[in-house]
């Protein structure tokens, strides 16, 4: 797929995922979710290409950073129409690997658990949700489709089409996509 390409599919995903989005415009100028995405897009190009550009990579992961609340390590693998919605105080670690049509709010940490230099960041599949703060934590494996819930820390792997919520997250019974974030769901 073409950079360009992917870059207009993010931009469809945006205007896809938040009905307060007006027009390609306003997205393109005002969401730092959207900008996060294709600086991370660059700088995960400039990391796989040459060894060399590493550092480069790095600094342009920063500046991201810094320009937009949201910290997404230039080695991580990440999906195309992925969004990032309110996005502030999102982290995405080193070895994270993300499929297409994820969504995130503001908050979230895709984290390792270890030290060591091996894969320590959840894998996401596709068409997955995570809710304001959740928290993601080690070589976990979320299923496609699975949602989990706002504020949840996620230590153990999610199933295809389960919801996991709470501290530990447990996960539920796949729901209806309407109803998962229903309160009365979890009493």
């Amino acid at each position: 797929m073409s950079f360009v390409r992917t870059l207009r599919e993010d931009l469809a995903a945006a205007r896809t995922h938040d009905p307060a989005a007006r027009s390609n415009l306003e997205v393109v100028l005002a969401y730092p979710g959207l900008h996060a995405i294709w600086l991370h897009r660059l700088a995960h190009a400039m990391w796989n290409r040459s060894h060399t550009l590493r550092l480069p990579a790095r600094l342009l992961s920063q500046l991201s950073r810094a320009l937009t609340g949201i910290e997404i390590h230039p080695a991580a693998k990440i999906g195309p129409r992925f969004f990032i919605d309110h996005g502030m105080g999102v982290v995405i670690g080193e070895t994270a690997e993300v499929g297409a049509d994820c969504m995130l709010y503001h908050g979230v940490t895709l984290g390792g658990t270890s030290l060591s230099a091996t894969k320590r960041h959840p894998t996401l599949g596709n068409g997955i949700t995570v809710g304001a703060g959740a928290k993601i934590l080690g070589p976990l494996h979320i299923g496609d489709g699975a949602r989990i819930g706002a504020n949840a820390v996620v230590v153990r792997d999610v199933p295809d089409n389960a919801t996991a919520v709470g501290v530990p997250a447990i996960n539920r019974e796949p729901a209806a996509p309407e109803s998962w974030m229903d309160p009365a769901m979890y009493i």
